[in-house]
């Protein structure tokens, strides 16, 4: 009896919950997808072929098993889903990245025009044509940054263009467990990437018809920059059609500093302020004729239009994954406006969470997918908790609309304040104060004079909603300068272990959506969260994937072995250790002695250094002698026997490596320790042993 009602109890108990478990189908999913990915090597097909069988399995005793079983049954189902469709996913869209470096004429058709951090035009180009390389080695598409200015080229979605250019395949994490932009890149369909300094030169102007929602934006683009001019008119530009091209990489900078960085990536705010000033629009303006207000139901001819509106801003601000998930919301709760019923919204939140989590499994990993649901499900859940009678009855009406737009945003901030501060390693300290200060603007002036704008635009008078409309990104941006220059804007934060994450997310969900005394269990993985968050440890060595840099954990933070070059890396290793040091200031940092191609310092006990530039590698044999590790920024063909070396060679084989202090001796981390469809191939390297062992230099 003791054993059965073990068994029984927590069947009972999920029978209970029956109508709130509906959300825990995408929770699950979500597991599948990240443990999928999580896995050091590519699933086989008899993972495939137990996920399905197991997901019949499930189906069968869902339907015709007993009632109890029926939660058990569909979350099976649920887990095989996801393990399904991130290998369906995956395997869809694997097309070539290059697997050397070119340099030589490139040719393809615009499809893209962005900035690069450098602030350097990027075009990104499909039905590339490389010199030499044939069809089926050839990236589907690539992304070249335009270097230097080229006034010749008005670039534009369609154009076919050619140029001279270098290109690699995407580079993965710049340390072990870093940021896999090789991973992005290949569920993007991005086979290569580089630049380049010579004219880029027009060959075909777009054919009719091509990239219609590309060509669209560009010229919606145009027409606003053409009555508001610089960034102001640049960051409405953005904010309503989501070409941000025109946005320079200090304005970029400040609005990330201020917290107001989700303003102009067009998030689930922008289309719920534009959906909601066109419904009121509609709705209230069919009212005001009673021949229409009396023989047609105004709400629903409002929800159809707005969800027409909400399709087509979908489509013209290129589908992130915040977008997505809002039209998906939106469609579910237009939809109950359609059918006459109420709109669960966790409900809606899930069906979102589900059906992007089947047909973009990836996106799980990124912050906009984390950040955009976790500011999503806690402002429904923290609206829900509270009594509205409450509150209403203590605050005058005139305040409910001011007390609403504070508790949003302490609640949307404290949501995503863990993700943002994970991902890009700061926390924003005056952000709430930003964004008080301009989401009012946003909804209440930018995205209703957009909508106007396009409206009145076919008789001529966009001009005077796009005067409004610049007026409210002016105020933005001094708000995000003024934001961002106040010493402490920024704090910087130390990156978390890989388990902080989703030890905080299934810990906050369970909070959310369990009910009874169980509920507190999550507090656990919350708890556990933030103290590995706070004792993590970070590499005492850093080495980058050429062996050019090299960075050392010491008592000032990260000394760099070189003030310029590897910027990219030294940037991201200094953000990961939550320093907000620029890399001139590291390379200044007491740690490294010796002249620039000869770095030498002192590597827990052991003598290392650091060689770079010509003549590198004929140092080898006298520094071999001396040091207990030489790290080669080249290749070496025959290195002295017994010398401890890290070369050109080994770092093409494990990519950028990790020092870490492990008891008495130091244990050294590869990069390129997984064997996946979007890694390059893992090839066998013997990695130095290092002890800790004082070596005296011959002065």
């Amino acid at each position: 009896m003791r054993v059965a009602r073990l068994v029984l109890g927590p069947l009972e108990g999920l029978q209970s919950a029956r109508g709130t478990l509906f959300p825990w189908i995408a929770v699950l999913i979500g597991c599948a997808v990240g443990v999928w990915f999580a896995l050091p090597y590519e699933p086989g097909p008899g993972s495939y072929a137990l996920a399905l069988l197991s997901g019949l399995v499930g189906l069968t005793a869902a339907l015709r098993g007993p009632e109890l079983a029926r939660p058990l049954a569909i979350g099976v189902i649920a887990i095989s889903a996801g393990w399904i469709a991130a290998g369906v996913r995956a395997h869809s869209v694997a097309a070539p990245m290059l697997d050397f470096r070119y340099y030589g004429p490139v040719e393809g058709r615009i499809v893209h025009i962005d900035r690069s951090q450098s602030d350097a035009l990027r075009l990104t180009l499909d039905q590339v044509v490389l010199r030499e390389v044939p069809p089926e080695r050839t990236p589907d598409r690539v992304r070249v940054s335009m270097q230097g200015d080229q006034p010749w080229l008005r670039p534009v979605p369609g154009q076919v263009v050619i140029l001279t250019g270098s290109l690699a395949a995407p580079e993965g994490p710049v340390e072990p467990g870093g940021f896999d932009f090789r991973r992005m890149a290949f569920f993007d369909g991005l086979g290569a990437v580089g630049y380049t300094r010579t004219p880029v030169l027009l060959l075909e102007e777009p054919e009719e018809g091509a990239l219609p929602i590309d060509r669209l934006r560009r010229h919606l683009t145009a027409g606003m920059l053409a009555h508001m001019e610089g960034q102001p008119g640049a960051f409405a530009a953005g904010a309503m059609t989501g070409d941000r091209s025109a946005i320079t990489e200090d304005t970029v900078q400040a609005l990330r500093d201020s917290s107001l960085a989700h303003l102009l990536a067009i998030s689930g705010m922008n289309m719920a302020f534009l959906t909601a000033f066109v419904f009121a629009l509609f709705r209230y303006g069919l009212a005001l004729i009673p021949f229409i207000a009396l023989r047609v139901n105004t709400k629903k001819v409002a929800a159809v239009v707005s969800l027409g509106v909400a399709l087509f801003y979908l489509l013209l601000s290129g589908a992130n994954v915040a977008t997505e998930r809002a039209f998906i919301m939106i469609a579910v709760m237009l939809g109950a406006v359609l059918l006459d019923r109420r709109a669960l919204t966790l409900r809606s939140v899930a069906v979102a969470g589900l059906i992007l989590l089947l047909t973009k499994p990836e996106s799980l990993l990124e912050p906009g997918f984390q950040m955009s649901f976790a500011a999503t499900v806690a402002l429904i859940v923290g609206f829900a908790a509270m009594d509205r009678s409450i509150y209403r009855q203590r605050l005058p009406r005139w305040a409910m609309p001011v007390f609403t737009l504070i508790l949003s945003s302490v609640i949307g901030g404290f949501a995503t304040a863990p993700y943002a501060a994970a991902h890009f390693n700061r926390f924003t300290d005056y952000g709430l104060l930003a964004n008080v200060l301009t989401v009012p603007v946003m909804g209440a002036v930018i995205m209703p004079a957009g909508a106007l704008a396009a409206l009145l635009a076919p008789i001529g008078l966009a001009w005077l909603p796009l005067w409004f409309m610049e007026q409210g990104a002016r105020w933005i941006l001094f708000v995000a300068h003024w934001i961002a220059g106040l010493d402490g804007s920024v704090t910087a934060i130390p990156a978390p272990g890989p388990w902080v994450l989703p030890l905080l997310t299934l810990g906050a969900i369970w909070l959310i959506l369990w009910r009874g005394r169980v509920q507190w269990a999550g507090m656990v993985p919350v708890a556990a969260a933030f103290v590995l968050w706070v004792t993590a440890e970070r590499p005492l060595l850093l080495v980058s994937g050429d062996g050019k840099l090299v960075g050392l954990s010491g008592p000032e933070g990260r000394a760099l072995s070189a003030a310029s070059g590897g910027g990219f890396a030294a940037e991201t290793w200094l953000q990961n250790d939550g320093d907000l040091a620029a890399q001139k200031l590291a390379a200044g940092r007491e740690g490294f002695t010796g002249p620039k191609g000869e770095r030498w310092f002192d590597l827990a006990g052991l003598t290392a250094v650091a060689l770079s530039g010509k003549g590198a590698v004929a140092k080898l044999p006298e520094v071999c002698g001396k040091a207990g590790l030489v790290i080669l920024a080249d290749r070496s063909e025959a290195p002295p026997a017994g010398c401890p070396l890290i070369d050109a060679n080994l770092l093409t084989n494990t990519g950028p490596l990790a020092v870490w202090k492990d008891g008495a001796s130091l244990r050294v981390v590869r990069t390129r320790a997984s064997d996946r469809l979007w890694s390059p191939p893992v090839r066998e390297a013997r990695l130095p042993e290092l002890r800790q062992a004082a070596l005296a230099l011959d002065q």
